[in-house]
This record gives C-alpha cells, sequence and structure tokens, in this order.
C-alpha cells in the first residue's frame, strides 16, 4: 500500500550488522519494518511479495531479473578474502574430485560460488548435499569438505585457525572469495539491494529516502568502525579488532568492476546451471 511501510529485510550477519546499526539509530523508523532472516529466507520473502526492499543474494536477482530493480552504488562485495564463507575441506582442494560435500543451506550464491569454483576452475567433479548441522568437525565425520557462511563461518573459522584444529589432522580452509579472485581479478558480488518493481510503484518514496540513508550510512560507518564494533553482539564471540579488520575487507560499493564480476558470475551460472 502507498502509505504503509516499507517492508526491509535484515540479515543478522556480522557483514551488514554497521549498515543496520545505522538504520535503526538515524533512519526513519516510523516508515521502515525490518524483518529478520538469513539470506535465502529473505530471498523467498521477496520473491513472494512479503517484503519490498532487502540486501538479497545476488544469485536471486539474476534468476528474477524482470521482477527486481537495484538501488544503485551498494552491495556487499569482496575483491579477495571476504572471511565469512569457507570451504572446510579434510582433503586439499584440488583432490575433492568425486567426493562429496556439504553445504549450507542459508545462501544459494555461496553454494553457485562454491560450484563455479570447483567445476569451471578446477575441473572437481563434486556431489553436494544441504545440510543445517554447524559443527565442522561433526560434518567432516561424514562429507569430505564443508561449506558454511556467515557467523557461523567466522567463528568456525576463528576455533579452528586459534589451535583447535588438532581434532580434524589436515584441516584446509578456503575462502571462497580469495578463490574467485584468484582465477578473475575481479570483486565477487555476494548480494544487492534488490526492490520489487511493485514497491517502486507503491512506496517510491520511502525507496528514495531509504536510499540516501544507505548511502549515508556507507559513508558514517566506514569512519565509525570502532565504535560501532563496541555495540556489536559479535564480539561475545570475535574481537573488536578482528571484526573491524573484517569490514574493512567488505566492500558495500557497486562500481562498474563490481557489475563486471556480477556479470561474469551470470555468465558461469548460466554454463554451470546453476540459475535454474
Amino acid at each position: 500500500m502507498k502509505n504503509g511501510k516499507l517492508n526491509i529485510g535484515k540479515i543478522p550477519y556480522a557483514n551488514l550488522f554497521p549498515i543496520f546499526h545505522y538504520l535503526e539509530r538515524n533512519g526513519n523508523r516510523e516508515k521502515y519494518r525490518f524483518v529478520k532472516g538469513v539470506p535465502s529466507e529473505l530471498n523467498k520473502m521477496l520473491r513472494q511479495g512479503e517484503l519490498d526492499i532487502s540486501p538479497s543474494s545476488s544469485i536471486e536477482y539474476l534468476r528474477n531479473k524482470s521482477h527486481y530493480r537495484i538501488l544503485p552504488y551498494l552491495s556487499i562485495s569482496s575483491s579477495g578474502p571476504i572471511n565469512s564463507i569457507f570451504l572446510f575441506s579434510k582433503l586439499p582442494i584440488e583432490e575433492l574430485d568425486g567426493t562429496r560435500v556439504a553445504v549450507t543451506s542459508e545462501s544459494e550464491t555461496s553454494t553457485a560460488l562454491l560450484k563455479i569454483i570447483l567445476k569451471e576452475f578446477m575441473s572437481l567433479e563434486c556431489t553436494f548435499e544441504p545440510s543445517s548441522i554447524k559443527n565442522v568437525h561433526d560434518l567432516l565425520s561424514t562429507y569430505a569438505a564443508a561449506l558454511h557462511i556467515g557467523d557461523t563461518a567466522m567463528s568456525e573459522g576463528n576455533k579452528y585457525r586459534n589451535g583447535m584444529s588438532g581434532s580434524i589432522p589436515g584441516l584446509n580452509i578456503y575462502d571462497l572469495g580469495e578463490l574467485w579472485y584468484k582465477h578473475t581479478g575481479l570483486p565477487f558480488v555476494y548480494a544487492l539491494w534488490v526492490i520489487r518493481k511493485q514497491a517502486i510503484d507503491e512506496k517510491d518514496h520511502l525507496i528514495r529516502d531509504l536510499s540516501v540513508e544507505l548511502l549515508n550510512a556507507k559513508q558514517f560507518t566506514s569512519q565509525q568502525l570502532s565504535s560501532i564494533a563496541k555495540d556489536a553482539p559479535h564480539n561475545k564471540w570475535i574481537q573488536e579488532e578482528e571484526l573491524v579488520r573484517y569490514w574493512q575487507d567488505i566492500s558495500y560499493d557497486f562500481t562498474r568492476t563490481h557489475m563486471e564480476g556480477l556479470k561474469l558470475f551470470e555468465k558461469y551460472a548460466l554454463k554451470t546451471n546453476v540459475l535454474d
């Protein structure tokens, strides 16, 4: 409805905490309604019209471009390591051919990216099976490798990199952002701010207001990351300094180079049939 609130998807992961921290303190709360969910949940809600706009998986946008528009100048991307999308593997990655790999059900983009990296960049054929198990040790008792994203990937990655990997001999941890950049030299766009076309017709003035506030948030938070880290609930399991470094490695921009990376992802996604 034209006079209703703008229904905005909210990803609870650390990667977008600075942006939502700003919006919830400085945005027009009377006009906005935030709906929390993991990326796959928000994608579905956006698709079904339960959300007007959301930071949404790039693969959701690519699959349904005729129904969506994107806000300019904004994304969640990286040129190199993203530090929150990890493949945990008992084997060196080049030895995974013919194995079973567990993949998170929380992000279709990350699963598609993994399939592209293994098949197109490394000529490996694997079987991918969704799993809701969080514990890497439990996953690797059944699978050769396991994909985690977001806060789970960060906490599990920190756990094993801080000396607990002895329980999984020879554990390898691969950052998918780093692998993509190594093979392409382009940023990888994990998510975009995606708008339903219908919402543009009904709530154009609210979307314009949000767009301005998001650009303000991007500029403001880049200068206030240390103070924002003090308010982050994630600092219960990751040090504030690590959070700041993590945010500094994320690109919240969407430039021509980011678009090139997105188009290359679309090309590989079509080739490997992950857009179906």
